[in-house]
């Protein structure tokens, strides 16, 4: 009898050993790289979900998100990078300093803006955003807002710039 707890017990330890060091899948964001986004992308266009676009009145520190179509967004593997806004009606051309990352754990881009004499490391203000896809093509970044109790989505679409 003992012999026979004895092996139930090994082979209950064995199947627990085995489950434990199976690789794991995980659900939900898609896991991006910073690989994916590294390079130079244009904002072809800004769509919304969950909220009308009348409604957004200023986005991502600029007097709208009008501002962002067209821009020019360069992104180097250090971390460093740029966003250039081109002039329009109500907008005027700007190039901006960022500090960016990928968290692929969460799937999020964040950025931050540098400016003159700005060190990345003692800025702590800046933006967290949920990068839903990025390939060697396109790539698309949600800002999610509150609106109406319930999260509405800002959504940018880019594609890989030509070289």
């Amino acid at each position: 009898m003992k012999r026979i707890f004895l092996i139930a017990a090994l082979i209950c330890s064995s199947i627990i050993v085995l489950q434990s060091c199976s690789p794991k899948t995980t659900s939900g964001a898609p896991a991006v790289k910073r690989s994916g986004v590294t390079g130079n992308w244009v904002l072809n266009n800004i769509t919304f979900d969950g909220i009308p676009d009348i409604a957004v009145k200023s986005f991502l520190g600029e007097s709208s998100y009008k501002c962002f179509i067209g821009s020019t967004w360069s992104l180097t593997n250090s971390g460093n990078g740029s966003y250039s806004l081109p002039s329009s009606a109500t907008c005027a051309a700007k190039t901006q300093t960022i500090f960016w990352s990928v968290n692929a754990a969460d799937g999020t881009f964040q950025f931050k803006k540098l400016y003159q004499g700005d060190k990345a490391k003692n800025v702590t203000e800046g933006y967290r955003l949920m990068l839903a896809a990025a390939d060697d093509v396109n790539m698309t970044i949600k800002s999610p807002i509150e609106y109406g109790n319930k999260t509405a989505y800002i959504i940018m679409n880019f594609s890989k710039a030509a070289k």
